[in-house]
């Protein structure tokens, strides 16, 4: 693949966000940073940096529906905009779509015994609604999907990081476009998120992104163009890094829980320092590592009133 990367500032804390310009039989751009002006700059001058203008761009490919990646669909009106069918909940933002979102968030935080007085603060919704792109998709990609001007290029839906997750396989050149699925430097967060069918039943991330990332061994990859921070060549090694990063923190939650405790509980023990300025992303790990402990069978979880108490078996 002929593949031009640049790199778009974020308002947060992980930084930097990179796109990636690829030119086949058509001319795409995979992921376009946040709606600010700051990232629309650098999106613009790298696309001159290659050779080409905003108008030049025939396709905008998204490798998932979170704003640092999908904010400036709205950059290229008059192109193509590809991605998975989730991803137009969060472009067209219907009430209907953000107080169903609300109400899922509320239901799953009062589950975690989660204080009142922090509820609002991890929601945020309409404040991170700024940061998103109003243009829907024009065509859905489903696992196993060519990118239409891509031959070889191959989605494959990766969920874990977000539900809408797909990360581009080239057949070919064994790259791979891999947007958040596998970073060098941090690991990427299984959040917790509405499922894709708009129902009340939490996807399980962690275990979600432990079998996406399992998927991706299984590829046969000599360089994986990450979402943040640099190019990886050595995917299955990290992946293994990944794996034993989250088997030592499960094992610590199974220690935290000598006594039956809520999510936020253990979230607050887990997590001593942080919990209370990143309780949503801390609420989301803890979760992911109470599901695989529940999936071994090492824990249980019972409903006390509103809440959910987990205990060892």
């Amino acid at each position: 693949m002929e593949i031009h990367k640049i790199t778009i500032p974020t308002p947060y804390d992980i930084g930097d966000v990179n796109a990636f310009l690829v030119k086949g039989d058509a001319l795409s751009i995979f992921d376009v940073g946040p709606k600010t002006e700051e990232a629309y700059q650098a999106l613009a001058r790298g696309i001159r940096e290659a050779g080409y203008e905003l108008t030049d761009i025939e396709q905008v490919v998204l490798t998932h529906h979170h704003p640092d990646h999908s904010g400036w669909v709205d950059a290229f009106p008059k192109a193509e905009q590809l991605g998975h069918e989730y991803i137009n909940f969060w472009m067209n933002k219907t009430e209907e779509f953000l107080n169903y979102r609300e109400e899922f968030y509320k239901f799953y935080l009062k589950q975690q015994a989660v204080p009142e007085t922090f509820l609002q603060k991890i929601i945020r919704i309409r404040k991170e609604m700024e940061w998103y792109g109003s243009t829907p998709l024009t065509q859905f990609l489903n696992h196993g999907d060519e990118v239409p001007g891509h031959p070889g290029l191959i989605a494959y839906y990766t969920p874990g990081h977000a539900q809408s997750h797909l990360i581009f396989y080239n057949k070919h050149s064994k790259e791979v476009i891999g947007g958040d699925l596998l970073l060098e430097k941090i690991a990427s967060n299984p959040l917790i998120e509405p499922p894709i069918d708009l129902s009340f039943e939490r996807p399980k991330a962690l275990i979600q992104y432990q079998q996406s990332l399992r998927f991706l061994t299984t590829l046969d990859i000599v360089k994986m163009y990450a979402g943040h921070g640099n190019d990886i060549e050595n995917v299955n090694d990290l992946v293994q890094v990944r794996f034993e990063r989250d088997a030592m923190r499960t094992d610590q939650v199974f220690d935290i829980l000598s006594e039956p405790k809520t999510v936020y509980e253990v979230t607050k023990e887990l997590y001593p320092g942080l919990y209370e300025s990143q309780l949503g992303l801390t609420l989301s790990k803890t979760q992911g590592y109470l599901d695989i402990l529940v999936n071994d069978e090492r824990i249980q979880c019972n409903n006390e009133g509103d809440y959910e108490l987990y205990s060892r078996i």
